[in-house]
């Protein structure tokens, strides 16, 4: 294929000294978080994508993306791709991981690597999509602490969805593994060369998209949400991102599905797998501690959400009822579950709020926020 914007590339941040920081896992893999550094800073922020995206989505040259934003407001921006990211090759095996294995086992060594670096400044987070229900699952399951603030898009701990996404999420797994034979489902297949099974299936299902002539956009759809486009509205993207759909989102395995589908029957946050000793440092109810965490959360959802629905509508009315006034919520109007991070606008509708939260609570030391009243 012919791309108009390179695959991987940092050029929507060309003023920044970028520093590249691995890690590992205790549970086998490499992971890595991108620094993005203009000068000293006494506030962090770490970025986490959500599942099948990456850092890429943080630094889209074609608008003024997040980590410019934060940039120019002062801070010390890291960007995490953790398991989830479509940079890592094993997401195109089949894996058995889920969510308690994100929470448990990426982003206490993540943070452990920034607070490395930054010592005890505050460190914030703005998160994303799974990488949101995951790490809040970290937070208030006790895995991470000392956070100042937390910037949840589109789901957090109460993950909710629309009445044909429950049965995707409840079917798809095994349909795509033991019946299809797919070890993950990519948004790219109409870009295969040749007639593989895989074009051919993207070809079936943009039978049934007539809204745009973008392969990867329907493959989203099917993957994502419920909708004719699910994740995003296409007037709120610029063009070239609505085209280039196939390089920001990758392919994934199905075992996170069962996960969020387990989570949406429960209406909560909730362990796949309750007893598995090596994750008993985990609540099986995400929710159970909810009241002890100090660390305030925005949860954020678009009015026109179609792939986690209300979901952050219904964790804020939890938490509040838990821990009055300590949490709060935003509604976007106009915007579904990706495009808060991918709109063209972005800039001017979005990323104020989240730096108007953020710079509420610069004063939070990592001794004073996390578990603990």
């Amino acid at each position: 294929m012919d791309r108009e914007i390179p695959l991987y590339t940092l050029d929507g941040v060309p003023d920044a000294e970028v520093t590249t920081h691995p890690f590992s896992t205790d549970d086998g893999l490499g992971l890595s978080l991108l620094r993005f550094h203009r000068r000293p800073s006494e506030q962090a922020v770490v970025v986490i994508h959500g599942l099948t995206t990456s850092t890429d989505m943080f630094v889209m040259p074609e608008h003024t993306n997040l980590v410019t934003v934060l940039l120019d407001a002062g801070y010390d921006v890291w960007c995490l791709d953790f398991r989830m990211s479509n940079r890592y090759s094993y997401n195109l095996f089949k894996h058995r991981y889920t969510l308690d294995d994100v929470a448990l086992y990426d982003f206490p060594p993540a943070l452990a690597e920034v607070r490395r670096h930054v010592g005890d400044n505050p460190v914030h987070v703005i998160c994303h999509c799974l990488g949101a229900a995951s790490f809040t699952m970290s937070l208030f399951g006790g895995a991470v602490d000392g956070i100042a603030s937390v910037v949840a898009n589109s789901v957090a701990l109460t993950p909710r969805v629309p009445a044909w996404s429950k049965v995707k999420l409840r079917l798809a797994p095994d349909l795509a593994e033991y019946v299809l034979g797919f070890p993950y489902l990519n948004p790219a297949w109409s870009q295969d060369p040749g007639f593989t099974r895989g074009k051919l299936f993207s070809r079936a299902v943009s039978a049934v998209h007539r809204e745009c002539d973008v392969g990867a956009c329907h493959m989203l759809s099917l993957m994502w949400g419920t909708g004719w486009p699910a994740l995003y509205s296409h007037e709120n993207l610029a063009e070239v991102t609505h085209r280039r759909g196939s390089d920001l989102y990758g392919a994934t395995s199905m075992h996170y599905y069962r996960h969020v589908s387990k989570m949406v029957r429960a209406g909560r946050a909730v362990k796949y797998s309750p007893g598995e000793p090596r994750l008993d440092a985990l609540p099986d109810d995400y929710l159970s501690r909810a009241g002890e965490i100090t660390t305030p959360v925005l949860l954020v959802t678009g009015d026109r959400n179609r792939v986690f629905a209300d979901s952050n509508i219904e964790c804020h009315r939890r938490l509040e009822a838990l821990a009055p006034g300590r949490h709060e919520l935003l509604v976007l109007p106009g915007y579904g579950h990706q495009d808060p991070f991918m709109g063209s606008s972005v800039h001017r509708d979005v990323f104020p709020h989240f730096l108007e939260f953020i710079g509420r609570h610069h004063d939070r030391s990592p001794n004073g926020a996390g578990v603990g009243a």
